[in-house]
């Protein structure tokens, strides 16, 4: 868990950072072509980017604020949960409640943890061992730690927010390629909604970049910014966006 946490607050956000400055300085296509454009299409074309620049920002800006509540809902579940869940949520912990009793935390939708954090294992028809921390905890705590929960036991929304938080410059937000950086690219960034690559080309290629897969060298070599376990994360968000049937292995 530690290691997801640091992960998604260093490399990310910096990435992040990073790509919100490329994208404001990289020429587009349209613009080499500004001096052959009448004034009526120069104003649609700067109207366009100025959409562009702020849906990726928007964007941007939603995937960083939920990395940092999850990494405040990290330090709630620190101080509150770990005792019996575990460090990685894992139920491998110091203390064990019940004999034979499961502690480890599940995928589940964000309104079950935030019903069981609330009101206990009875809220929900689970253990009664499972204490009610809605007057423990205050409001902010309780949204922080379901999001933290929701991230922890779900790889594609940890693949969701490194993918906004590297990736949507070239790929697009929606990863069809038409992020705001394509025009420059012959050929163009791939429409990921409809690759039939399995998920260990995916794997390959964005650890060792395009060129050591026979693609394009703009493809940058993520394996050196990513770590091993947001790599696999990202792999299980880009299957979540398929359009089309997933190809397996």
């Amino acid at each position: 868990m530690r290691k997801m946490k640091m992960s998604v607050t260093s490399t990310a956000i910096l990435s992040a950072v990073l790509s919100g400055v490329l994208f404001m300085i990289a020429p587009t296509q349209k613009s080499f072509a500004a001096a052959d454009m009448s004034a009526a299409e120069l104003k649609t074309a700067k109207k366009e980017m100025r959409a562009s620049r702020k849906e990726i920002r928007k964007v941007m800006k939603v995937a960083r604020a939920k990395v940092k509540q999850a990494v405040r809902g990290s330090l709630v579940y620190k101080t509150y949960c770990v005792l019996c869940h575990g460090e990685k949520a894992d139920g491998k912990a110091i203390t064990t409640v019940g004999e034979g009793l499961s502690l480890a935390i599940n995928k589940q939708t964000p309104e079950f943890f935030e019903k069981i954090v609330r009101g206990g294992g009875s809220a929900v028809g689970r253990s009664k061992f499972m204490p009610e921390w809605g007057d423990e905890l205050s409001e902010e705590q309780v949204k922080d730690l379901v999001r933290f929960l929701s991230m922890v036991t779900d790889p594609q929304s940890r693949g969701e927010v490194v993918f906004k938080t590297n990736c949507i410059l070239c790929h697009g937000v929606n990863g069809d390629g038409m992020g705001r950086a394509s025009v420059l690219f012959d050929p163009p960034p791939a429409d990921l909604t409809r690759s039939d690559k399995t998920d260990l080309y995916k794997k390959l290629i964005i650890t060792n970049g395009g060129e050591a897969m026979g693609r394009s060298s703009v493809m940058p070599i993520w394996g050196m910014e990513l770590k091993d376990a947001e790599i696999e994360d990202l792999v299980a968000y880009l299957r979540s966006i398929l359009v089309v049937p997933w190809p397996g292995e």
